[in-house]
């Protein structure tokens, strides 16, 4: 059975509210075409401050200070039952304030489209330097910022995005060419902005580790965005940006871009990547969308629901060689959604979950936890998306019984056994099973979980190439017990051996 570690992982959000608020596509599209929205106004006045963002539960649970067993039992809606203290860190990663995430995008830019006003630089550097993962190399590359005037002219006149911070300007994200669509300043702030959120989860990943930067030599990018220019609008290589400005400088890189389906997927390749002995330490990385922040927002405030989706979701996770002590995923019984599979929520699920228990030999009921698309239902539900993870384990719930492994009566006690409550922001790619792996990983070690699937799902249509479904999945579970390469023998058999060998060596002696 070919196997792969999975060493260590770090999940991070970063609190964009004012980013989204200009830039996330729902408000974006509706400044442009109804400036006067009551809509925007709206927005504006049911913005979720900070603190808040850092007392939600569900956000709480993605960056592992609350446990998924936790967040089932903790009052809800959560919205009107926060934790008493907010809480920045946790095992997992952090929740950035909005400032001192504007100065990670200057930190991780080296063609000097973001600039920062000279107050907001100094104000921001300060708070950097406390930063517990920030090193000199990554502070010189913030600079001392421009004058007020210089930003305003950039803006005005040269096709800068102006960038805010509490209702201010702040500075600003210039254009990289004057008729390359594809170097607009809005694109680029994307890009910049997924980079430096990935960035940010790696770093946390190294130290979760317990490793340095130079010890990681791949890296697998899986976010949303697309870096190009005319010539080749998705060459990338964002990976390799996210190493150099995370210090890994014996890393190399490339981007796999699948939709929601990419973490998954990117899981698999970098996994066999390692099982095959190519690669030795490779990150799965992932930064967030801009475009998906308050992409919901419309219905959350005409339901005068808090907009929760202020907060840019990313991750990091180490896979490494099996050494027998660590949770492992394994590459024997993967799920893929083929062409021929049908884009039926049951094909899917066929083809996701019966199909790889299958061929592990495994039912339904051997796998304690199902990851699939982990949306937090407290955002999807009021826009009118419903609760997504629990449609999820109701239609898993129902192939177990087609398939005779369970009873008709009972698809409520399988949801509540092997489901979990969303957590993740809606990020697109961010949900599709990934943030449960942290968890897994611990319950694994701890010896309360002997096995999860985690399961990504994307809608290719967005793309306008193709109207199929996509999928894949894998399993992760308790540790091997030996290393990979290496065969199990009993102390007799090694006894059998070196007598057969001194044998011979007595032999060739006497001869």
């Amino acid at each position: 059975m070919a196997t792969v570690a999975v060493k260590a992982t770090a999940y991070c959000l970063n609190y964009a509210q004012e980013i989204g608020l200009r830039y996330g596509s729902t408000p974006y599209q509706e400044r442009h075409a109804t400036p006067d929205s009551p809509f925007l106004a709206g927005l504006e006045e049911a913005i979720v401050p900070y603190d808040m963002v850092c007392s939600y539960a569900p956000n709480l649970t993605y960056i592992g200070v609350l446990s998924t067993e936790e967040l089932a039992v903790h009052a809800k809606p959560c919205l009107e039952n926060l934790e008493t203290e907010p809480v920045r860190f946790g095992k997992y990663g952090e929740i950035m304030p909005e400032d001192e995430f504007l100065g990670l995008l200057d930190i991780c830019d080296v063609f000097d489209l973001i600039w920062l006003e000279q107050s907001f630089a100094a104000s921001v550097r300060a708070k950097l330097e406390a930063h517990p993962l920030m090193n000199e190399v990554q502070l010189k590359r913030l600079e001392q910022g421009h004058d007020p005037a210089e930003v305003e002219k950039e803006v005005s006149e040269n096709g800068a995005l102006p960038l805010y911070f509490n209702g201010n300007v702040i500075g600003c994200c210039r254009k990289g060419h004057d008729v390359d669509e594809n170097l607009t300043a809005h694109v680029l702030l994307e890009n910049i902005a997924s980079k430096a959120g990935a960035t940010l989860s790696l770093m946390h990943l190294i130290r979760n580790a317990g490793l340095q930067p130079s010890d990681i030599d791949f890296v697998v990018d899986c976010s949303e965005e697309a870096a190009g220019d005319i010539n080749q609008r998705g060459g990338g290589n964002i990976a390799k940006a996210i190493a150099e400005s995370a210090g890994c400088v014996n890393a190399s890189g490339f981007d796999l871009r699948a939709f929601c389906a990419a973490p998954v997927a990117a899981i698999i390749a970098a996994g066999s990547m390692v099982a095959a002995g190519a690669r030795k330490n490779v990150a799965v990385v992932s930064g967030g969308s801009i475009p998906k922040l308050y992409m919901n927002a419309r219905e959350h405030v005409k339901k005068k629901v808090p907009p929760m989706e202020n907060v840019m979701g990313c991750f990091a996770l180490l896979l490494t060689e099996d050494d027998g002590q660590t949770p492992v995923i394994r590459l024997d019984a993967l799920g893929k959604h083929t062409v021929g599979a049908g884009a039926s929520p049951q094909a899917v699920t066929m083809a996701l979950v019966w199909n790889p228990l299958q061929a592990a030999g495994l039912t339904f009921t051997d796998v304690d936890k199902y990851a699939p698309e982990l949306h937090d239902p407290e955002v999807t539900v009021p826009a009118g998306a419903g609760n997504v993870p629990e449609a999820n384990y109701k239609m898993i719930a129902a192939l177990a019984v087609m398939k005779g492994q369970y009873e008709k009566a009972e698809i409520p006690t399988f949801v509540k056994k092997h489901g979990l409550i969303g957590f993740a922001p809606t990020q697109g790619h961010i949900p599709s099973g990934v943030p449960f792996l942290g968890h897994a990983v611990d319950a694994i070690k701890a010896g309360t979980l002997n096995r999860a699937m985690i399961i990504g799902k994307g809608s290719l249509f967005l793309g306008r190439m193709t109207n199929l479904a996509d999928g894949a999945s894998f399993m992760v579970e308790k540790p091997t017990g030996k290393k990979a390469g290496v065969a199990s023998v009993s102390r007799e058999e090694v006894e059998s051996v070196l007598l057969d060998v001194l044998g011979e060596l007595a032999v060739k002696l006497k001869e």
